[in-house]
C-alpha cells in the first residue's frame, strides 16, 4: 500500500476491510474520533461520505479487479442520523453494471447496525495505467 493510501485511510479512520466480494459488494470498518465531529459530537457529513464512496470503490475494484480505478461522476448522499465517534461500517454493492459505467448504492451503519447515511453513485471504470500516468504527469 503506498503512502497517499495510507495517509487517507488514517484520515478516514480505517479499522479493517470487512469483506470484498466479487459480485460487486463490499464493507469496510472505521472508526469515527472526535477530531471528525463539529458541534455536539456530530461526525461532519464529509467523512460520512467519504466512508460509504470509498466502500462503494471497494466494491467496484472486487468486481473489476485491480487494473480498474473507479472514478465518481455522481455522488448523492441522504443522511438519516447523525453519526457520532464510534466504529461505524460503510457497506455498498453495485445495482447494475456496465462496461465502463456502473450505478452503485451504499449504506453507513452505526455500531448496533442503524442506518445512518445511504447513497448512490455513477462510477466510471477507468483503466488504472490511465489514471497513474495522468496523475504523473500532472505531478511533474
Amino acid at each position: 500500500m503506498d503512502a497517499t493510501v495510507q495517509d487517507l485511510n488514517q484520515t478516514l479512520g480505517f479499522v479493517r476491510r470487512v469483506s470484498m466480494d466479487p459480485e460487486g459488494r463490499a464493507a469496510i470498518e472505521y472508526e469515527a474520533g472526535m477530531h471528525m465531529c463539529h458541534s455536539g459530537g456530530v461526525v461532519q457529513g464529509g467523512f460520512v461520505t467519504g466512508w460509504i464512496d470509498a466502500a462503494m470503490a471497494h466494491a467496484a475494484m472486487a468486481m473489476a479487479g485491480p487494473d480498474v480505478t473507479p472514478m465518481s461522476l455522481e455522488l448523492k448522499v441522504s443522511f438519516f442520523a447523525p453519526a457520532r465517534p464510534g466504529k461505524v461500517i460503510a457497506e455498498a454493492w453495485v445495482e447494475r453494471r456496465g462496461k465502463r459505467t456502473c450505478f452503485f448504492e451504499g449504506r453507513l451503519l452505526d455500531g448496533e447496525g442503524k442506518v445512518l447515511a445511504k447513497a448512490s453513485s455513477t462510477l466510471m471504470l477507468a483503466a488504472r495505467d490511465r489514471v497513474e500516468a495522468a496523475a504523473k504527469a500532472a505531478r511533474s
